[in-house]
Formats: C-alpha cells, structure tokens, sequence
C-alpha cells in the first residue's frame, strides 16, 4: 500500500508536468523589477520573451502582443536557475530512519521502486529549490532519473551523472572503465583519488592511476571531476590533467595556485554537507565510518572550508564552482552554501551566484545553454523573494521555477 501510495503521488507529479508542459509552448513574456543576468550584471524593469523554451529577447519593458501569455514577477529579484556540480539525488533515509544502504545492510529492505520514488522525491526538491541542473557523481541509479526527468515529465533538474565512480583498478583497467562508463551513458566520470575526510582524506590512487583515468576520458571526450581531500592528492589530480577537483579540505596556497596555472576548476564545499551530517547524525551514525571520530573530523572540517574558500577567492584566476555535496538530507537545502560563503567565506554576492550559474554552466560544458538570462539561451529562470545583493538569504525564498520554458513553481499566481 505505501508503494502504491507513492506510485500514485509520482505518476500525479508526471501528469501535472506534461500537462503544464503543453499549455506552455508558444510565446511568454516574464515581466520583471530586478533581474541578475548570472553573468555579473544587474537589471531592472526588463522583460524576457520566452518562445518555446528558449530566451529569444531581454529588453525594456513593452506593449505585449494580444494573447501573449504573460507572469508577472514584479517585486521579486529574477535569476537563471541555479546549477549544483555536486548533489548525490539517490541517497535517502529509509523506513527506519536511517541512511539507506541498500544490500549492504539485511535490515534495509526497501525495495528499487522505493529507492527511485526517494530519488524522484530528492529531484523534486531539488527544482522546487530553484536548482534547475546537477551533476549527480556516482550512481547507477542517477541514469533512469536523468532519462525519464528528460524524455517522460517528470518533475526534476536536469542531470549529468558519471555514474558509478572509479576507485581502484591497473591503469589499464581504470582505461577500460573509462570506456565501459561512456559505452553506458555516463556525461562525466568521476574518481577517488583520497579517502574520506572521515578517514584523514589520504592519497589512495597512485599518480600513474590518475594519469591513466584521466588521460582516457579526455580521449573519449568526456570531463573529470575527482574527489580529493589531501594536498598531496590534490597535486597529483592536476597534474594528471584531471578536470575538476572536489573537496580539497586541506588545500594550501600551493595547490590553488597550481589548479589556477592548469585552468582546473576547484569545487569546495562551505557548510551544508558537513552540517547536515551533524544535524542527522542519529541517521548515520554506526554505519561504516560514520562514527565517533568520523562526526569529530567533520566538525573540525566546518572552519577548515570557509578558509579554504577565502584563499581559493584571493587566488588570482582560480575558477570556483559551486557544488554541495548534497546527501541524504540535504536535497532541496541546495542554497545553504551560498550563504555560508558569502556570511562566512566573505564571497561577494555577485560572485557567489556568478559561482552557481554561469561558472559552473562552463565547468559543464553548457555556456552555451544555461547559466544566464541571455536570448539563445535555454529559459532556465527562478524568482526569489528577496534581494540577495543585500540579503543572501534570500536563496531560501524561492518562489518562481521555470526550467526550459516550463514553469514548475508560481508562488504568486
């Protein structure tokens, strides 16, 4: 009955999706008061003409032609959606309360139409969030979710996922991996190179196994983003001509400076996920290194990430994206960072929200279609209640969600 029940309630999602999808092909005219473009600038009483998902004009406001679907978001500050290149969206707490493992634990029986009804869940929560794209690192699972947000309505941002991560292997067999992860559909691979920031975050792929991993997704023209908390692993990644570094809890100048000589993006995270660890900490506490000694370094980990990102801000031509690591508690709390790095990392807000757009668009590879309100682009476009030049936390008042001409939220409607 509880299967049922959740059956029914994501089928409605889908419904109510395809259905608002149809009454919105054609021509729409948001009107707006204060606009940031994602790009750095600022704008006010602009309209954006949306026609058929796509931006095609950002001007003054005008006469409207007759029959011309209009929303109005007057009072309100308009933005792209927000992108997060770091959101885990199947990992959920189960029936009991606690984080769900899967077959790693008999006592966790969900079943898989449970787990993905979760991950839909998360998606959602997510979008209504005002995150209208993630990279989702390290799931099977993460496929079918991208595929039938895509092609079936359902309700949820738009995913690239590496699929399952590499964690080990002979250089020749992380090359095949490579190749087994894009033969299955992967947009990204994505690659341990550290234990967790729970276990001390050493080094645990050697330089060559790098080289082999990264060096054969650039082959198979796909990016790199490889999680890594040492400063020795951090080395090893960019000189292994890896794309993109997550994590890097103990960075030191040296290895800002080096990701910025390389044009490697740095991807730290600020607060949410070691904060929601913390708060739900009864939730996971026991199982593998989530333990005494796990929660105490994840603790010590929260001053350490708001200095790493104020070195990483002073590095001259350091690309930082903004990815949150988003688990099991986390998902639809998204926004957490960016006010935890402008209110404690000193971020300005411009720059923050530049991090969540249009940066982390390029770290994509999708400058070209979302990031910013700009015609030609895709009408990714969210409304805040709110100023977050002045108040960042209005990143928690979203009330407007549009994703590809599509509006999933109106709060003022």
């Amino acid at each position: 009955m509880i299967i049922m029940r959740r059956v029914f309630a994501v089928t409605a999602l889908v419904v109510f999706a395809a259905v608002t999808a149809a009454a919105q092909d054609g021509t729409t005219v948001i009107h707006t008061s204060k606009l940031i473009d994602g790009k750095g600038a600022a704008m006010s009483n602009v309209d954006i003409t949306v026609v058929n998902g796509q931006i095609t004009r950002v001007g003054p406001a005008g006469a409207v032609a007759k029959g011309t679907r209009e929303i109005d978001l007057r009072g309100k500050t308009v933005l792209p959606g927000l992108i997060d290149v770091h959101s885990h969206l199947t990992w959920y707490f189960n029936r009991q309360g606690r984080y769900h493992q899967g077959g790693r634990n008999p006592n966790d029986n969900d079943t898989p139409i449970e787990s993905i009804l979760a991950a839909a869940a998360n998606a959602y929560a997510t979008l209504m969030a005002g995150f209208t794209t993630v990279q989702s690192p390290g799931s099977p699972e993460d496929a079918d979710l991208r595929d039938w947000i895509t092609t079936q309505g359902l309700p949820g941002p738009r995913i690239l996922t590496s699929l399952s991560p590499l964690q080990g292997g002979s250089p020749d067999t992380l090359r095949a991996l490579v190749r087994r992860r894009k033969a299955a559909g992967a947009d990204l691979i994505k690659i341990f190179a550290s234990a967790s920031i729970r276990d001390g975050g050493k080094q645990t792929l050697t330089d060559e196994q790098l080289a082999a991993a990264c060096s054969e997704a650039t082959a198979q023209g796909l990016r790199t983003i490889v999680h890594a908390h040492s400063a020795e692993s951090v080395r090893a990644t960019v000189n292994a001509g890896c794309n993109q570094v997550e994590h890097g809890i103990f960075v030191t100048q040296a290895e800002l400076d080096l990701m910025a000589q390389k044009n490697v993006v740095f991807d730290p995270q600020c607060s949410l996920v070691f904060h929601n660890y913390l708060d739900n900490r009864a939730k996971y506490d026991g199982i593998g290194n989530y333990n005494a000694e796990g929660f105490a370094a994840m603790e010590r980990a929260i001053p350490l990430a708001a200095q790493d990102i104020r070195m990483a801000l002073a590095t001259k031509g350091l690309k930082i994206a903004y990815g949150t690591d988003a688990v099991a508690g986390a998902h639809g709390r998204n926004g957490e960072d960016l006010i935890c790095r402008v209110n404690d990392a000193g971020e300005p807000p411009m720059h923050a929200i530049m991090s969540a757009t249009s940066v982390n668009a390029a770290s994509l590879r999708l400058a070209d279609k979302i990031g910013a309100i700009a015609p030609g682009m895709e009408a990714d476009i969210i409304a805040m209640d709110g100023d977050p030049m002045t108040d960042i936390t209005a990143v928690r008042r979203v009330s407007f969600v549009m994703k590809g001409g599509k509006v999933f939220r109106n709060d003022g409607k």
